[in-house]
């Protein structure tokens, strides 16, 4: 705060002007320029000034508020801080900078005068002092690692199907060095969740003492008083295995994590942008543009300084304890019986087992790249790689028998004479999809959940939406599973197996495969017709 009352004093009783009165109190020339002015403009005050008058005083009479309340004129608008403590704290990415912006508009419109952006932030901080009491924890080098989610997702498109699914990152920061990893993720499950702290681990060369995280359902099942958390027991032994302590921040406080928050939103201000121009088929492609941009944030200096990240951590991996031996394995164990097509179903994909195992019951344990098969008495069947998608078929040739068309009730014949039951259309259907794979016992599966809508429709209906699909050439079980519904619903009542419509669905009969030859039915309508002709 200036000397208000020398400043007065000398100015009249010295007649100083405003670059002496500056030089003389180490003010800007401005500064005493406008208080002056102010001064000769207050009709509450004037030279010579009251005895004992303070410059606490002086101030209130003059600006007509007393310093350290967050005002600086009363011709200035005076900006909501309030709101704009609500907006950065609630809103995702929210910036200084853009409500200060809106601060600018708002005067423009009532015509009043805005604080300049630097004013407008020291009285922004100002006003959290005096309101808000924080926390400031001191980074200590090698003590801790935190942990989160972004909230920026970017889309996973499947080769084959198109389907568009999320790709989720994971960031990973050593508060002391501001370090950062990350890395994009198809699924968020625990074995996921397990080894991409284990990437981050051998990313940043070492453990830290204490693993900071947020409280998602990876890390914490309950978090009530923050002093005894109740952890997810895959990661607590995790932190076991690395001897490494898991501290999850208090719910809703961002600030005990407050340097994965910052890492955060380096990331999702800076190259996610140019990340999300991007097209990707596949998560190996993702994180190999993510990890170049991040090794090229992490070698860019500091604003105003003369270091980077990677020179802090330099002399912090020093710090850190030593990376085990080997690293920490998530394992999920789960017992399938091996089906007539020769696989089993695990997380929604399918692998393949040896025919000696067919309908036999095995154990399957899998971590989050290796999904191992094992009999019932312990011995390794086959070991497959992690499918990379929902519906992802691993089928190894040697595994099917060269008769298992013979060997297995499930087989084209099969199939196609059940087909036949319901009617010409749905045989096409069976027909092509048995031909849409490389390996035909990998259809076999799509077509019994064809056939199997005969349990909920009528036979009438499965064969109209049969006729839909080709007719509009997307013949798939998901066309069909998503068309049926509507299909069944044209037909009205005969459209659904009801128990009259079951006991017409008896009675069906197996026709052979010559039956629908259009020769054939060309020669049957000729003797029709001929018959009719002869009766008149």
């Amino acid at each position: 705060m200036l000397d208000y009352k020398n400043i007065i004093i000398k100015r009249y009783t010295l007649n100083l002007s405003f670059k002496e009165l500056a030089e003389e109190f180490g003010a800007s020339k401005s500064g005493v320029n406008d208080f002056i002015r102010a001064f000769e403009k207050c009709d509450k005050l004037s030279y010579p000034l009251p005895e004992g008058i303070t410059n606490y005083a002086i101030s209130e009479l003059v600006y007509g508020h007393v310093p350290g309340s967050n005002n600086r004129s009363s011709e200035y608008e005076q900006p909501d801080f309030e709101w704009v403590f609500r907006q950065m704290n609630e809103r995702k990415n929210m910036t200084l900078t853009y409500l200060w912006n809106r601060y600018q508009k708002d005067c423009r419109a009532k015509e009043a005068k805005p604080y300049q952006y630097r004013q407008f932030c020291e009285l922004y901080n100002k006003w959290c002092e005096e309101n808000y009491e924080t926390l400031h924890i001191p980074a200590v080098i090698g003590q801790k690692m935190e942990v989160d989610f972004a909230g920026k997702t970017f889309e996973l498109i499947d080769k084959i199907s198109g389907e568009i699914t999320s790709i989720v990152v994971f960031v990973a920061v050593l508060p002391y060095s501001q370090y950062i990893y990350a890395e994009g993720m198809s699924s968020t499950r625990e074995p996921q969740w397990i080894d991409v702290n284990n990437h981050a681990l051998k990313y940043f060369g070492g453990v830290p003492a204490i693993v900071v995280c947020d409280n998602c359902k990876q890390a914490v099942l309950t978090n009530r008083d923050w002093i005894d958390p109740d952890l997810n027991k895959d990661y607590a032994e995790w932190a076991d295995h690395n001897h490494t302590v898991i501290l999850p921040a208090k719910v809703r406080k961002p600030r005990y994590k407050n340097s994965v928050e910052n890492a955060v939103g380096i990331l999702e201000k800076g190259f996610f942008h140019d990340l999300e121009d991007n097209c990707y088929f596949s998560l190996e492609q993702f994180n190999r543009d993510l990890w170049k941009k991040l090794d090229a944030l992490n070698h860019e200096n500091f604003k105003k300084k003369d270091y980077s990240r990677y020179d802090k951590w330099e002399e912090e991996r020093h710090e850190l304890m030593p990376l085990p031996s080997m690293q920490y394995q998530y394992m999920e164990r789960k017992t399938a019986k091996v089906s007539g097509d020769f696989h089993v179903r695990f997380d929604n994909a399918y692998y393949s087992v040896d025919k000696a195992f067919l309908h036999k019951s095995v154990m399957i344990a899998a971590t989050a790249d290796t999904v191992n098969i094992y009999s019932l008495m312990g011995d390794l069947i086959v070991s497959w790689r992690r499918a990379s998608h929902r519906g992802e078929w691993l089928t190894d040739p040697r595994h099917l028998p060269d008769s298992y068309k013979q060997m297995s009730e499930w087989n084209a014949e099969y199939f196609t004479r059940k087909a036949m039951t319901v009617g010409p259309n749905t045989v096409k259907v069976i027909e092509r999809i048995l031909k849409s794979r490389e390996h035909e016992v990998q259809t076999y599966r799509l077509c019994l959940g064809v056939l199997n809508f005969v349990k909920k429709y009528s036979k009438l209906a499965l064969e109209n939406c049969c006729k839909l699909a080709l007719d509009t050439n997307h013949v798939t079980y998901t066309f069909i599973k998503n068309s049926i519904a509507a299909v069944a619903d044209e037909i009205g009542t005969a459209g659904y197996n009801t128990r009259l419509n079951e006991e017409r669905n008896k009675g069906g009969f197996v026709m052979s495969s010559h039956a629908g030859d259009i020769d054939r039915l060309l020669s049957k309508s000729s003797k029709l017709a001929e018959r009719e002709v002869d009766h008149e």
